[in-house]
């Protein structure tokens, strides 16, 4: 029995760490993500069939591997057998050959990579991609995915196989893109992991504020484009920015769940080792840009800055406030210009960034964002303003969806009072 239990926590364990590269093998000879996710599924049964018996290989995801392939080389093989027995037929069948990929000195040849640019496909929806990535990259279960972003788990599923079958009908290719589509579509993939590792950081709903497997999962997947595309400084850049904000999750809350904001947590409980990784990527960054940082690099730089101070008093926020508005004129947004603001409140007082802020109140975008609200509030507080402070402590309160966010706002609505 307890062998049993060995080999079944084993193949678990296994599985959600090989199953990328398991799906993205297989996907090579299928052409298919949805039916390469079928046959590592297959493989994964018969690990559960026979590792309980036989054991736990010595090299599990090399089993898994070749499992999932030689299912995958009987389906082409099949097919390739029914194609010609229809052809002597007399039948008519095409069979649409992969396409051939340009001999260029830029290829990336590895699975990975391409499963990546694969699932973050422009042809479909971001909620899509996102889902589909945590599936297939992330390793995450329907129902896992479903807790995360807090819809149902018929949601999820009918967006992951819509998605799949988007990438079939359309004859997605499985294949990295070359030249301006590659630089067209890494846009999308860096945003899609940016997007799953702030779910993770700051959770938009629920009771928890931090959903750590999302942020380790994003973190992974931004480590291994690193790695596979060490030339493109966007990709260093972002995975700065997510090694540097990742350094202080364990100060971001405090026992009981609560949230701590960054101008008292303590920073002995940042993980200097995120940090150093943070600081190396950034250079990384730096050394391969070959014009004007992008907008993940920037980020990463504003982070790097708050993880060079050891204590809050000593953060350059004249610095910061800076590389705001260099991010501001890379890539605007209402959000940035309102991350530009605590900046500004901080080198240069809050009455500056309040007049930032205040022209911040009319833009559609942030209309139900509850930070806006809460850093008006908090600027009023600084300025001896604790009426008007604490109602919008409130109205912040009453627009965010996330409990631990939501009592933090009522506490500090209370104290203006």
């Amino acid at each position: 029995m307890e062998a049993q239990h060995t080999a079944a926590h084993a193949i678990e364990t296994v599985f959600r760490l090989e199953s990328p590269r398991v799906v993205a093998g297989v996907a090579r000879i299928v052409r298919d993500v949805g039916i390469a996710e079928e046959l590592a599924q297959d493989a994964l049964v018969a690990a559960l069939e026979r590792w309980p018996r036989d054991g736990v290989p010595d090299n599990p995801g090399a089993w898994l591997m070749a499992t999932a392939r030689h299912r995958a080389v009987d389906l082409v093989r099949r097919r390739e057998t029914y194609a010609r027995k229809l052809a002597e037929i007399g039948r008519n069948l095409p069979v649409a050959a992969p396409p051939l990929e340009p001999a260029d000195p830029d290829d990336i040849d590895d699975d990975l990579l391409r499963l990546v640019f694969t699932t973050c496909h422009p042809a479909l929806s971001p909620e899509a991609r996102i889902a589909l990535t945590l599936r297939l990259l992330g390793g995450l279960s329907t129902a896992e995915i479903a807790r995360a972003h807090l819809v149902p788990e018929a949601t999820v599923a009918q967006r992951i196989v819509r998605a799949k079958r988007t990438l079939a009908t359309r004859n997605v290719a499985f294949e990295v893109p070359y030249g301006p589509d590659r630089e067209a579509r890494l846009g999308s993939v860096l945003d899609v992991i940016y997007l799953i590792f702030n779910e993770g950081y700051a959770a938009t709903a629920g009771d928890d504020l931090l959903r750590p497997g999302l942020c380790e999962d994003a973190l992974r997947l931004a480590r291994l484009l690193s790695g596979l595309m060490p030339k493109e400084p966007e990709v260093h850049g972002l995975t700065a920015l997510l090694e540097f904000q990742a350094s202080r999750t364990a100060a971001r809350t405090a026992p009981d769940g609560t949230p701590v904001l960054l101008k008292d947590q303590n920073r002995r409980r940042w993980n200097r080792m995120l940090i150093a990784r943070g600081i190396r990527a950034l250079a990384r960054a730096d050394a391969t840009a070959t014009g004007a940082p992008g907008p993940y690099a920037l980020q990463a730089a504003i982070a790097a800055c708050h993880a060079h101070a050891y204590s809050y008093a000593e953060t350059d926020w004249r610095a910061i406030a800076t590389l705001y508005t260099l991010l501001a004129a890379r890539a605007p947004s209402p959000v940035v210009e309102l991350n530009r603001a605590v900046a500004v409140s901080m080198a240069e007082g809050p009455a500056e960034a309040l007049e930032l802020v205040d022209a911040l109140a009319g833009e559609p975008a942030l209309r139900d964002y509850h930070l806006l609200p809460s850093v008006r509030a908090d600027l009023l507080t600084r300025l001896g303003r604790p009426a008007e402070a604490r109602t919008e402590f409130e109205r912040a309160a009453s627009l965010t969806r996330n409990e631990r966010e939501r009592a933090l706002l009522l506490r500090r609505a209370a104290e203006a009072g």
